[in-house]
């Protein structure tokens, strides 16, 4: 939440959530449903040409959850993960007609987002986690560290939903062979390939996409041309223009500022050198502008510009045994520029004293993150045991640079480097109805500016033990599962060196801290897996994880407020002063909750269903309790599908239901509907509608805004898109 924001404390509920849940469960799981659209081998099987080739056929009996997950080091499916985690496939995006990123994760069990009326920036929150790295977002392997401090979103990333193929979540610290500081769980963005859009038989293709949406009055247009050199190399590119108006709530209020418009782009060639090697260059980049508004008024031009490089190579030994390397390297730059459309009434940061901030006046915000992750995995049996030996390490680095007039917002990111990188070896053990990971992570850090600098280091723990105890028809495909796993987070260059005076409203200082201590996230989780093919049919499919997971971080870091009379406060003393801000830590956050998704799947339709119940707070060193602000609605979701006309046509709606956090004073309960339906006309005509919050609900999403001022979502929003494609 934003570092204005400090009075501001949220807990989630969880009232009314279980009979609703018992009743949607009841529908989902009784409603027979569709063939998944892509197949898996056996974990540890595949190549990425081999997970290509699955994506074009869909064998009866498998699901989403049976699709193997790109962020898997292991070659797992979710359903065969010993964690929390989730998958979001193509058609599953397809189907949501994504304009953001928010929403594409619609659904997934655990994860919220933060996005307020700047929808192009989203910050993804999950079990109550987000913002400075702490949950990492990563497209293609390249880490998204952009920020900057502001009432709302403090971590941001920038990725236009036409661009991505599939996500992938996982939940938790057991996250940690992706990177340091992933204490709440990581989030990847894979993009397009050649691959996935050229038939077998094509040399190349082309498809064009124009969609209209009736709230915002907005419109898409989106290109893509892909050519295969040879069946070694080939090569995509993708465009795609988005322009917004201002969308209106439930209530139909234009909510003003929510406007924008975005240019974004693709680039990605796949070069295969020998039959087990292949290099992926891509380039994934965005142009957006919008307005900030204050009371209604623009008040800032906003514009920005996205650009993320990356090189990634993976070569296997002939069984893919001993070598499975992975080699993957990626620069991200994002550059965000505020000029003031009206004089502002500021105070200076260095004095604290009243000035004018002009028309015309610039803050800038230029983040450089380059990143380097190596990791090879080995597979092997000893005494009838086989093992899967991942080991590696990776470094990253952020470069921030900030300036501007003075009075800009760039005061309050302050400039710096730091670097993170670590190293870690994990070994999943499986015998029989036995299987146990266990893994350790050292973690190194250290951030500076011009004037300060710190560091530190860590070892971080995990280990899990999977069970299949049972060998009957029914039950053979239940599995049960506990975790222990720790994170390490390491503060970021503004909550350690924050400083200057707070630039509207009332000035106050903030406070650096290069004192704070790095977080510490210690997760158990005990989880539920079960899979089991034709039960009702044959070539039906159920797939269900639930999860229950409790995480205490140690040296929670949040903002505080400072009295001047309080001794020992470090906040000065002084006329105007009436208090101070710095980021501290707490002794802990204690965040505990429950995680349910499932699918069943048969030839005709499908059901789903996904829920998640997130409650936390913090203590402090003194054993006081606060709701913590980052806690976000208890939530279900219900999915169903039809498929008719040989699966050319396919209807269906979702429903989902939000609860009230507590705390949060202007929030309520609130349930959508939405409906969609996608037509495939001929084998080069699709035609794709989707009615968002068909009833008109008026909603605010309670990460947004604050407890005092709601933040309202659009109402209800008609889309209607046609894909013409060629290919020769």
């Amino acid at each position: 939440m934003g570092f204005l924001n400090w009075e501001l404390r949220g807990r989630s509920a969880a009232s009314g959530v279980a009979a609703l849940l018992a009743s949607v469960a009841a529908i989902a799981l009784s409603a027979p449903s569709a063939h998944a659209q892509q197949a898996t081998q056996p974990a540890g099987e595949q190549t990425d040409q081999s997970k290509k080739a699955d994506q074009e056929a869909a064998p009866a009996g498998t699901t989403l959850l049976d699709k193997i997950l790109v962020i898997s080091r292991t070659g797992e499916t979710a359903i065969e993960s010993l964690a929390s985690a989730s998958h979001v496939d193509q058609e599953q995006l397809a189907r949501r007609m994504a304009t953001t990123p928010n929403e594409m994760l619609l659904g997934v069990p655990g994860v919220a987002t933060q996005a307020d009326a700047r929808r192009v920036s989203t910050s993804i929150n999950i079990r109550g986690l987000q913002d400075f790295g702490r949950v990492a977002v990563i497209v293609d392997g390249a880490r998204q560290d952009f920020q900057r401090s502001d009432h709302g979103t403090q971590s941001t990333f920038y990725i236009d939903p036409e661009l991505v193929k599939s996500v992938d979540v996982i939940r938790g610290p057991v996250a940690n062979t992706y990177g340091s500081g992933a204490i709440g769980g990581v989030v990847f963005f894979d993009t397009k390939d050649a691959a996935d859009f050229l038939k077998p038989e094509e040399t190349w293709g082309a498809s064009v996409t124009g969609r209209y949406e009736s709230n915002g009055k907005g419109w898409t247009t989106s290109a893509t041309g892909a050519y295969r050199f040879n069946e070694n190399w080939d090569a995509l590119g993708n465009i795609v223009y988005r322009n917004y108006d201002n969308y209106k709530d439930g209530g139909g209020d234009t909510v003003k500022g929510t406007g924008f418009d975005v240019l974004s782009g693709l680039l990605k060639t796949s070069i295969r050198p020998t039959e087990n090697s292949e290099l992926k260059l891509g380039w994934v980049g965005s142009s957006d502008s919008w307005d900030e508004t204050s009371g209604g008024v623009p008040v800032n031009d906003v514009d920005l510009k996205s650009n993320t490089f990356t090189a990634r190579y993976n070569i296997t030994d002939e069984d893919k045994s001993w070598l499975d390397l992975h080699i993957n390297t990626s620069y991200n730059k994002t550059d965000l520029d505020l000029t003031s459309l009206v004089p502002q009434k500021r105070f200076s940061p260095v004095t604290g004293l009243p000035i004018v901030l002009p028309a015309g006046s610039t803050s800038t915000f230029d983040v450089g993150t380059t990143g380097i992750d190596i990791w090879n995995t080995s597979r092997f049996e000893t005494a009838g045991i086989a093992h899967e030996l991942t080991y590696g390490g990776d470094w990253v680095g952020d470069n921030v640079k900030t300036g501007g007039t003075a009075g800009g917002d760039s005061f309050y990111t302050p400039s710096g480097k730091r670097n993170v990188s670590g190293a870690y070896f994990q070994d999943k053990l499986t015998w029989d109805w036995l299987e146990v990971i266990a893994g350790l992570r050292y973690d190194n850090y250290s951030l500076k500016d011009s004037t300060r600098e710190t560091s530190g280091d860590r070892l971080s723990p995990r280990i899990t033990v999977g069970v299949s105890p049972f060998e009957s028809a029914g039950l053979a495909g239940l599995q049960f599962y506990g975790t222990y796993a720790e994170g390490y987070r390491s503060p970021s260059l503004t909550e350690t060196l924050i400083s200057g005076n707070h630039p509207a409203g009332v000035t106050f200082p903030f406070l650096p801290n290069p004192n704070l201590r790095p977080e510490t996230g210690k997760t158990t989780e005990f989880g539920v897996n079960y899979k089991q093919n034709d039960i009702f049919e044959p070539g039906d499919a159920l797939r269900v994880k639930a999860a229950y997971f409790h995480n205490d971080v140690d040296d929670y870091i949040d903002g505080v407020t400072l009295s001047p009379f309080a001794p020992g406060s470090g906040c000065p003393f002084g006329p105007g002063i009436p208090i101070c801000f710095q980021y501290q830590n707490f002794a802990k956050a204690k965040i505990n909750g429950f995680e349910l998704e499932g699918v069943y799947d048969a030839g005709w339709g499908y059901a789903g269903l996904s829920a998640s119940i997130t409650n936390g707070h913090t203590i402090s060193y003194k054993g006081v309790e606060a709701d913590l602000a980052t806690i976000p609605s208890s939530q279900v979701t219900a999915q169903l599908g039809l498929r008719f006309l040989a699966d050319k046509l396919t209807v269906g709606g979702e429903v989902q239901y939000n609860g009230k956090p507590k705390g949060n004073a202007v929030a309520e309960d609130y349930t959508l509907v939405n409906a969609f339906a996608s037509y495939q006309a001929t084998d080069n005509l699709k035609v794709d509608f989707r009615a968002d919050n068909l009833f008109d609900v008026k909603y605010a999403n309670p990460l947004n805004g604050s407890t005092t001022v709601a933040v309202y979502e659009p109402g209800i929003t008609l889309k209607l898109a046609a894909t013409m494609r060629f290919g020769g």
